[in-house]
């Protein structure tokens, strides 16, 4: 893997609850063993509920964008995304690592998804599951996901077929 490659989950709003928070972080500092793992909270937008849905993904876009370096591999969280096995999604980071130079930014939008400028950003679109999953757990599910995507990698006994 280049020493050089980073990957960054960029998410809408603080996380609710204390026990989620306490979980992510735990997944977070496994993941950090293996590279580089950054977690950044774009703030909620302001009187949300006031704004149409369309206009509140074109604000929240603008916010994350803020947050994506021109040379980021922008990947999206999103039920529509490609879906992959723990092993392929493995494989696929693995992959991913190996070809690029580039922080691999994974993005979870809010409530509603991703409008068109997000979209059209974005390198890859990922699904974590047929289901659809609050914003705050897919940030739990993502980064278990991810822990085991690096275990699978290095053949630790953490996964099991």
């Amino acid at each position: 893997m280049a020493n050089s490659v980073k990957i960054k989950l960029v998410v809408i709003g603080k996380t609710s609850g204390a026990w989620l928070a306490e979980a992510i972080e735990v997944y977070r500092s496994r993941i950090e063993k293996y590279i580089s793992f950054g977690f950044e909270i774009v703030p909620d937008i302001r009187n949300a509920s006031g704004i149409p849905v369309a206009r509140l993904m074109d604000l929240e876009a603008e916010s994350i964008l803020k947050r994506v370096g021109d040379r980021d591999q922008v990947v999206l969280l999103d039920e529509r995304g490609k879906h992959f096995s723990s092993e392929q999604f493995a494989v696929w980071v693995d992959k991913k690592l190996q070809v690029t130079d580039r922080t691999i930014v994974f993005i979870i939008g809010g409530a509603f998804g991703f409008g068109e400028k997000l979209r059209s950003r974005a390198n890859d679109e990922i699904s974590l599951s047929s289901m659809t999953f609050s914003h705050q757990m897919v940030r739990l599910i993502f980064m278990e996901q991810m822990y085991r995507a690096f275990t699978i990698m290095r053949g630790e006994p953490y996964h099991h077929k």
